[in-house]
């Protein structure tokens, strides 16, 4: 499963990363991963106008998209959007951050999986 991580780098910028989590088969079920650690789960819906200047993850965290788009900058000036069923992983609790902007003026429900 595809998920892209969001880091500080050495030089103090956050940065992009995609990487994958290996599923493994399980019969009828399906593919699940091994099982991840958690400290706690946050659902959040900003508003329609969610724009957010230079911030850092305040814990590590799983970011899965329910609704809405969102577009993240990172250090380098790059952009990426993310929408239903994306999943990032916040880590860039130390150095400039990211900046999160609403896409197309729609509100966006989210939820957070805090990890150890």
């Amino acid at each position: 499963m595809k998920i892209t991580r969001l880091y500080t780098g050495q030089d103090g910028e956050s940065h992009f990363e995609d990487f994958e989590i290996p599923l493994i088969d399980q019969g009828d079920i399906g593919q699940l991963s091994t099982l991840q650690p958690t400290t706690g789960i946050i659902f959040r819906e900003t508003t329609d106008c969610y724009d957010y200047q230079w911030h850092n993850a305040p814990q590590r965290q799983y970011v899965i998209m329910l609704s809405g788009e969102v577009e993240i900058e990172v250090g380098d000036g790059t952009r990426r959007r993310f929408g239903l069923g994306d999943v990032l992983l916040a880590e860039d609790t130390t150095g400039r951050g990211h900046y999160s902007r609403t896409v197309n003026r729609q509100p966006r429900r989210t939820i957070f999986v805090t990890l150890e």
